[in-house]
């Protein structure tokens, strides 16, 4: 029975830290200001987007080309592994967001 339970305490302890790394810990804070950066790029472009015209849906893509650097930041502080699907899935949620934004400056309604 002691070897047993020495036997468990081995194993929980060999899987200590093995999900999450001591780094993320300062990761997070720099995710979080980086997806902030983002978002005031996109709530900016899109109030001097709403003055103009064109429609929501090119104007929201403008304004997501405007902000490609800070996108881009975004993607390189939380995508460590550098894969292609979470990229674009930043990417995309930047478009999504900066049509919000839009939509938002032009006094339309958003949800």
């Amino acid at each position: 029975m002691r070897n047993a339970v020495v036997f468990l305490v081995l194993l929980l302890s060999a899987c200590e830290g093995g999900f999450i790394s001591p780094s993320d810990r300062w990761r997070v804070p720099r995710v979080s200001e980086a997806y902030a950066a983002r978002d005031a790029c996109l709530a900016n472009k899109a109030a001097a987007e709403a003055a103009d015209t064109i429609d929501a849906a090119t104007a929201a893509r403008a304004v997501a080309q405007a902000c490609a650097s800070e996108t881009e930041k975004l993607i390189a502080i939380s995508n460590r592994d550098g894969d292609a699907k979470v990229a674009d899935n930043i990417r995309q949620n930047s478009e999504f967001r900066a049509m919000r934004y839009v939509l938002k400056a032009r006094g339309q309604y958003v949800l």
